[in-house]
């Protein structure tokens, strides 16, 4: 009984602090401006059911595919044996489920061997970031945090996965000993090896009770404090893939998006009929917004913008594609969308701290330098490389559109060029009337 309530103590502090992240996160994705996104819905459904539930992308590499499809599986298989763990939790029962009979036998059979290719395929993760090192982990902005939040993740998923194998390979010893409470139930073709080895059948029940309750306690719990710490972590992508890849652009890869207000001022100067558009502006947080040419702040993003930061896998694909980073210029499309979801999450922290937001002095700029954004080629390389399907192309372009429609600050020769296209009609600068000479 005192089991039990401490037990669902724990489940409702656990979910009430998810809740809490969970909400926290809508609204900080909320701060960017409103796009509505609903159109070609059956193809969406299609592209979400092949990159994001079918991982097409992840099949680039087929042996990392395959086994990121592993823990995958694992991780949302597995996790219907939790169903089971929370009902007996509440209740002070043991395998409640086993009324299924044959089929509750075949089930803890896949979680078993699933539970072993998890946790083999995540000792390979860790060998090929640790051990190999793989450049794209080793990038300079996987210093520090991003690089141990991996490395956490995974000795997590081993610790749980090796727990719930001797959870199982105790209770498979119990039930052998015909222990009260210990119903037979449920086939266990890798945990019976793991009792075999550790020669679980000569210890006493009740030494293989407290291994068995240690375990089931160590596994809920850890699933717990795992769903507490994916939503402040990089595995956020867990939870977000789904609707980020629903929400993607299925325009072509090259095609940028036009700047309505701008849109509307050209139509306007062609048409005097056309009515110029008027800025607007915005209330975020208690605080009226203007309507800016371009990104200065995450505010100035559009929501799926932002949604596309917190997605970050922070794999580095898009990295490791990208021609400006490949050439050595200081751009990574990676530091891109980690930059933004930081400055969100500051953003967010004034906003819990004061209630509402207030001016900190800082924006984009102050993690992204121009020389990051004028090295991209728009090339679209990142975003077709990305698991997900995030755009860091959208996030640059905006950025750029700041500094020059509202800093006029742009490189020399950009400049150059614009004015040439602007005088003469072409980037070069002659007339148009000269063109032709060199054929001369």
């Amino acid at each position: 009984m005192i089991s039990s309530i401490v037990f669902v103590v724990l489940l409702g502090a656990a979910s009430w602090l998810f809740g809490r992240n969970i909400l926290r996160i809508r609204r900080n994705i909320l701060l960017g401006r409103d796009v509505a996104i609903n159109d070609r819905k059956s193809e969406r459904w299609a592209v979400m059911t092949r990159v994001a539930l079918g991982q097409s992308k992840m099949m680039v590499r087929p042996i990392v595919g395959v086994l990121h499809i592993i823990v995958y599986a694992g991780f949302v298989i597995i996790n219907i044996e939790v169903l089971e763990i929370l009902i007996d939790g509440i209740l002070g029962t043991h395998r409640v489920l086993s009324f299924m009979g044959g089929f509750y036998d075949f089930l803890i059979g896949s979680f078993e061997c699933l539970a072993l290719g998890v946790l083999l395929a995540c000792v390979v993760f860790l060998i090929r970031r640790e051990g190999l090192r793989v450049k794209r982990f080793w990038m300079k902005e996987m210093t520090g945090w991003p690089r141990s939040d991996a490395s956490i993740i995974l000795f997590t998923e081993i610790a749980l996965m090796m727990a719930f194998l001797l959870m199982n390979a105790a209770d498979f010893a119990l039930q052998g000993m015909g222990q009260d409470h210990y119903i037979t139930a449920g086939a266990f073709p890798i945990s019976s090896v793991l009792a075999g080895l550790f020669d679980f059948h000569a210890i006493q029940p009740s030494s293989l009770i407290l291994i068995e309750r240690i375990c089931w306690w160590f596994h809920i719990i850890g699933i717990l404090a795992f769903l507490n710490y994916l939503v402040v972590s990089k595995h956020l992508h867990i939870l977000l893939a789904f609707p980020n890849v629903w929400y993607s652009s299925l325009k072509p890869k090259t095609e940028l998006a036009n700047m309505e207000r701008v849109t509307g001022e050209v139509k306007s100067m062609l048409d005097p009929a056309i009515a110029p558009p008027v800025a607007s502006a915005r209330k975020v947080e208690g605080v009226e917004m203007p309507e800016r040419f371009g990104a200065k702040d995450v505010f100035d993003l559009n929501w799926k913008q932002l949604m596309d930061a917190m997605t970050c896998t922070e794999c580095g694909r898009c990295s490791s594609v990208c021609p400006a980073n490949l050439t050595g210029k200081l751009l990574s499309p990676r530091k891109i969308m980690m930059d933004t979801r930081d400055r969100l999450e500051e953003v967010g922290k004034v906003i819990d701290a004061k209630g509402k937001w207030e001016d900190d002095g800082k924006g984009l700029g102050s993690r992204i330098t121009d020389e990051e954004l004028w090295a991209c080629t728009t090339c679209n390389a990142c975003t077709e490389a990305c698991p997900v399907n995030i755009d860091p192309v959208g996030i640059i372009t905006d950025m750029r559109r700041y500094l020059v429609m509202e800093e006029s600050k742009m490189p020399g020769s950009l400049t150059t060029m614009s004015t040439n296209m602007e005088n003469n009609g072409a980037p070069w600068a002659f007339a148009q009337s000269d063109r032709l000479k060199w054929t001369e």
